[in-house]
């Protein structure tokens, strides 16, 4: 038997939003309180329709289908509702449910579907199946995507079919300048975009204009980048993902920005770069020779950085950190204030009514 619920996963209760969020606040501060950061800056998400990515599992009974998500325990639980979605996600995706039951070939052996949505209400909608896509499946497909005017990818195993396009165009406003950014889909974007706006606007606020160099790692799809590049003489950013190493360059060609160089290469790779430790094919159209680099931005996964990274880091006068894992940042701010002060702090709430939350750090070397 099948539960039914809105969101298994998060406790969704926007009238207390408040109060959760106060709590979320006084827990993060509670948690860096030995390192006596400053005052944070706080940053509230919106209550309901930030979420611009989402994924569902489809789940099939006797006649229909249906999305689900599954609780602690991995039971699954039909959604019924999803007020945390964006409306472009929210308009579309019980129509599209409805649409998919009422036609054999869409919903046999269909696994998975993925919503990637943006700020003006344009959507991709990404079907997974457990079956090779035909022509019968692509012309139904077509229609589908006529339909509700939204963007159709379809995917099985070793299989992708692209109906129109496989990307979004969002637009980000950044230190009063507008940034356009190519969304793609199967790539990481941030999943709540007024937030995202809003770290890229807080750390270009506590930045001024360098004649020096910017160094970033896992720096994604150029997201903090583009507008931080406005900032600096030149900028070499770095990233283990081709496919995000490639929207990148797109990204940067959009905004008409030609003072950045992305290439692909791990926090270890380099910083074995750097110190010249070994040659990497990669960078055979860079010198790092015409980099002075003072200020490093880093936006690790959840595990933080690792010592060697960390290292790398640490040599740098000037640190933007960017979180998604408050207990590694706190491990990481302990080895780099050894050296370095904690100037700025701010708290995002990315990921409302849940634990998680987003954490941005400057830090400068201590004279």
């Amino acid at each position: 038997m099948i539960k039914k619920n809105l969101l298994p996963s998060i406790d969704y209760q926007p009238n207390n939003y408040d109060q959760i969020f106060d709590q979320k606040v006084k827990d993060v501060c509670s948690l860096f309180a030995y390192l006596n950061i400053p005052k944070p800056s706080i940053f509230p998400s919106i209550k309901y329709g930030y979420r611009m990515r989402a994924e569902f599992r489809v789940w099939h009974d006797d006649s229909n289908c249906f999305y689900v998500m599954f609780d602690k325990d991995k039971n699954p639980i039909e959604i019924s509702s999803y007020p945390i979605g964006s409306p472009a996600i929210t308009n579309i995706m019980f129509p599209l449910m409805e649409f998919i039951n009422k036609n054999t070939i869409l919903k046999r052996k269909l696994f998975q579907i993925e919503f990637l949505s943006s700020q003006n209400n344009k959507c991709i909608v990404t079907l997974i199946y457990h079956k090779t896509l035909d022509e019968t499946w692509i012309d139904i497909a077509k229609e589908l995507e006529k339909k509700y005017k939204i963007h159709i990818v379809g995917r099985s195993r070793k299989q992708k079919i692209c109906i129109s396009q496989d990307f979004l165009k969002e637009t980000f406003n950044v230190n009063n300048e507008k940034y356009k950014m190519i969304q793609q889909e199967n790539s990481f974007t941030q999943p709540n975009a007024s937030i995202n706006e809003r770290m890229m606007n807080w750390l270009c606020e506590h930045l001024s204009k360098e004649n020096n160099d910017l160094l970033e790692l896992y720096c994604g799809n150029g997201n903090f980048t583009i507008p931080l590049s406005r900032l600096f003489r030149s900028v070499l950013a770095t990233e283990i993902s081709k496919s995000n190493i490639k929207i990148a360059k797109k990204n940067c060609k959009l905004n008409q920005i030609n003072n950045i160089s992305f290439v692909r290469l791990s926090a270890e790779e380099t910083t074995q770069a750097l110190k010249k430790e070994r040659d990497f094919r990669r960078l055979k159209e860079v010198d790092l020779n015409q980099f002075n680099f003072k200020t490093v931005l880093v936006d690790p996964p959840r595990s933080g950085l690792d010592n060697i990274t960390l290292k790398l880091v640490g040599s740098f006068d000037k640190i933007l950190y960017i979180s998604c894992n408050p207990s590694t940042l706190k491990t990481n701010l302990i080895e780099l204030t050894k050296s370095h002060d904690i100037i700025h702090f701010a708290i995002f709430d990315q990921f409302p009514y849940t634990r998680h939350c987003e954490c941005g750090v400057i830090l400068e070397r201590r004279s």
